[in-house]
């Protein structure tokens, strides 16, 4: 069976599905098993395409009027055809770049193991711009990586809020920014500091005291 999906931009009117439509019902898809979104392709929740991809079965291809209809980009897509391959699904593109893959064919089989490729490839330029990124600026000085939330100023507020009865812990992690974890991670319940809180605060760390002999005789 041929199913169909079409997708459009904006979910204004201003765009309309006619020219998809038309495409996908000429090469043999009835009109019940097509299926749309009308939303950016950037977006992760796009219902049509969730219930595109469940009324799929065995034996089915998927077609689309052009590949930019279907993934949001060539990761996704390579992911999205794979798990359709793992299902025994097809998939064939009408028109535009793609139009020579589909995955019912041999040559369409050829054709997308090199968008699959170009993925692989995409993703390893990006860890190894990242890593040399991190690495010039370590060579400078600085640490790569998210930034702190907590502050010198957030701490001590965070300080002199936690030792009280009356301090609710989510309300003080809310109105300072902060999540439960890093907060703790910089202070104790009683407002004492942490070894983070510490050095981030510029302090050194008190080394543990010493057992007295009459306490270790004790």
């Amino acid at each position: 069976m041929l199913i169909g999906y079409m997708r459009v931009s904006k979910a204004d009117g201003s765009q309309v599905l006619d020219l998809q439509n038309d495409a996908l019902v000429a090469v043999g898809i009835a009109v019940e098993q097509l299926y749309a979104d009308r939303a950016s392709g950037e977006r992760d929740d796009r219902p049509g395409l969730d219930s595109c991809l469940k009324a799929l079965r065995q034996g089915d291809t998927l077609v689309v009027w052009k590949l930019d209809r279907l993934g949001r980009n060539l990761k996704h897509l390579v992911d999205v055809v794979q798990g359709l391959n793992g299902r025994g699904v097809g998939l064939k593109v009408l028109t535009g770049q793609g139009a020579s893959i589909d995955t019912t064919t041999a040559n369409g089989r050829l054709m997308f193991n090199f968008f699959a490729a170009l993925a692989e490839f995409e993703r390893e330029l990006i860890v190894e711009r990242t890593m040399a990124g991190l690495a010039a600026a370590r060579a400078r000085g600085r640490n790569g990586g998210r930034p702190y939330k907590m502050t010198a100023a957030k701490l001590r507020l965070s300080q002199a809020a936690m030792g009280k009865p009356e301090t609710r812990i989510a309300e003080l992690c809310a109105e300072l920014g902060v999540t439960r974890q890093t907060l703790y991670r910089h202070v104790t319940p009683t407002g004492e500091l942490r070894p983070d809180g510490e050095k981030l605060l510029g302090r050194k760390s008190k080394p543990p005291r010493s057992l007295s002999v009459q306490e270790n005789a004790v």
